[in-house]
């Protein structure tokens, strides 16, 4: 490539790429019982304490709790009092994830060129201040109940921001080897796919990587298509998902159901040694779906040569797929919360960039030996 034509590229590249984005800053999931919620991750998945705010803080409507394990941030919050957007959230959705807060630079021009892109506005840039600075924060909706908040910290230097103190607990369980947030997955209605793929687009300058359909996607039974949309730098993707015709109802079709609605399905956390974390989950409570002994036998044959022993994979139940660039290890927890809705993937990249495309089958038909057992099928 010469460099005139590099240039070009970069220019072009800058010019497209009108919302910077550094990643995912936090993941608010609005729960019924956030004191206990936090427990559970924190037991569960390894997560440490870091901040609080509620009425001790001065917020009288709720409590957060934040956990952190390395690079990858929750908060967890509930509602004091009923007849407000968090209980009326729970109420309609149980547990689930409200908010995909993304790292800007500028908060205000995230803001400014979304809405003006067409982006409906949830925040007005707001600027929370205290004594370690300031952070300022603005968002948009997108699919259901769901909505970005755009974070700009760069002026703050305390413990989360604003409003929360630290969080002191002598119960600080050891990290399970979780790193950061790879990508967050959504499921929406039937032939919305493509309109949220169109808003990720023309909104958020987004562009569409990776695309399955219910041919790649799909079992005896039922079917789902996909879409993967990245940001720019390929630091956040959002792969988005919506039912397709089958003969009994998808995944997809259970998630809408008990979730009332479009949000999260999963989020997909990175860990660089996947056998370790997951015998540390398992070991913890946490249950994860299990593949038949069969998927083993020539999952070799299919993927090539890979670093890692067979055997410990296959008694963990890990799947493995190959692209171009490398291979991937991956597994998925059961439901988190009693609706069968929002759930864990834990992933290990070993230079490859795709999601899993060869396990779909066998995760589909170990998703649909679930939904048979609670007779969603």
């Amino acid at each position: 490539m010469s460099v005139l034509t590099a240039q070009s590229d970069a220019r072009t590249t800058q010019e497209v790429d009108f919302l910077p984005l550094h990643g995912t800053d936090y993941v608010e999931l609005y729960v019924g019982n956030a004191k206990q919620a936090a427990h559970f991750y924190k037991t569960a998945f390894g997560f440490q304490s870091l901040a609080y705010a509620g009425p001790e803080t001065g917020v009288m409507d709720r409590a957060s709790y934040v956990i952190r394990q390395d690079r990858i941030t929750f908060v967890l919050t509930t509602p004091l009092r009923p007849g407000n957007e968090i209980a009326d959230h729970i109420t309609k959705h149980g547990d689930g994830v409200k908010v995909l807060a993304l790292m800007v630079d500028d908060a205000r021009d995230a803001w400014t060129q979304t809405t003006q892109r067409g982006g409906k506005s949830y925040l007005e840039p707001k600027v929370l201040k205290d004594d370690n600075g300031e952070v300022v924060m603005s968002g948009i909706h997108t699919y259901g109940d769901t909505v970005h908040l755009f974070i700009e910290r760069k002026n703050y230097h305390g413990i989360f921001m604003p409003g929360f103190r630290k969080w002191d607990s002598l119960y600080q369980p050891k990290p399970t080897g979780l790193k950061y947030v790879d990508h967050c997955v959504g499921n929406v209605g039937w032939n919305q796919m493509n309109p949220w793929v169109k808003f990720y687009e023309d909104v958020m300058g987004f562009r569409n990587i990776l695309s399955f359909d219910d041919k790649d996607i799909s079992t005896e039974y039922s079917a789902l298509m996909s879409k993967v949309m990245s940001n720019g730098n390929g630091y956040v993707k959002f792969p988005i998902n919506e039912p397709a015709e089958g003969k009994k109802k998808s995944q997809v079709e259970e998630y809408l159901e008990f979730y009332n609605g479009e949000g999260v399905q999963h989020v997909a956390i990175a860990t660089d040694n996947i056998i370790e974390t997951v015998t540390d989950l398992q070991q913890r409570g946490v249950e994860f779906l299990k593949v038949p002994a069969s998927y083993y036998a020539d999952v070799l044959d299919r993927v090539g040569k890979i670093d890692e022993d067979l055997k410990p994979l296959s008694e963990l139940g890990i799947l493995i797929d190959r692209d171009d660039e490398g291979y991937l290890l991956q597994i998925f927890s059961k439901p988190l919360q009693d609706r069968p809705t929002l759930f864990f993937e834990i992933i290990q990249r070993k230079g490859a960039k795709s999601f899993g495309k060869g396990n779909f089958k066998a995760l589909f038909e170990a998703l649909e030996r679930e939904q048979a057992l609670r007779g969603n099928l």
